[in-house]
């Protein structure tokens, strides 16, 4: 791996792992001794099929789903857990860093130029502020650059 950021861990039989510089998300099971690919590794790119620097990986465990924070490419995007040829993009325009799922199934996404984190109903096409977004500071109002985050 290079550069491995956002991991998540799923039911402690496997940790996802955002492999930031190699453009994909890996999985490593339990007891393994290599992991595998299981989205991007087809060069770095905004295809459907492409990421661009992934920073952050969850599963959505209700819709069977993983959600990437696709860095580079500005944006959020979803693919099928059984599959990984179904890509869609969710969010759009968005300078995303970390992201996780409520036991609601909202998503929250941390932005570090708007120096917010907004709640996502998956679908939705606007976010509500839950922090920040109140210019960059060190008010009780607002955040500086928020990066990952968690619930």
């Amino acid at each position: 791996m290079s550069n491995p950021s956002g991991i998540f861990i799923d039911n402690n039989e496997s940790i996802y792992i955002a492999d930031y510089s190699n453009h994909r998300i890996v999985e490593w099971k339990y007891n393994a001794n290599s992991g595998q690919i299981i989205l991007g590794g087809n060069e770095q790119g905004n295809k459907i099929n492409q990421l661009s620097h992934p920073i952050d990986v969850l599963i959505d465990k209700q819709n069977k789903f993983f959600i990437i924070a696709d860095r580079h490419n500005r944006r959020i995007v979803q693919w099928p857990c059984d599959n990984n040829i179904n890509g869609q993009i969710i969010i759009e325009n968005i300078d995303c860093y970390g992201i996780t799922m409520d036991n609601n199934g909202y998503l929250y996404v941390s932005d570090t130029e708007k120096h917010e984190v907004r709640r996502w109903k998956i679908g939705d096409n606007n976010g509500i502020i839950v922090a920040g977004g109140n210019g960059r500071g060190n008010n009780l109002n607002q955040l500086n650059e928020p990066t990952f985050i968690f619930i």
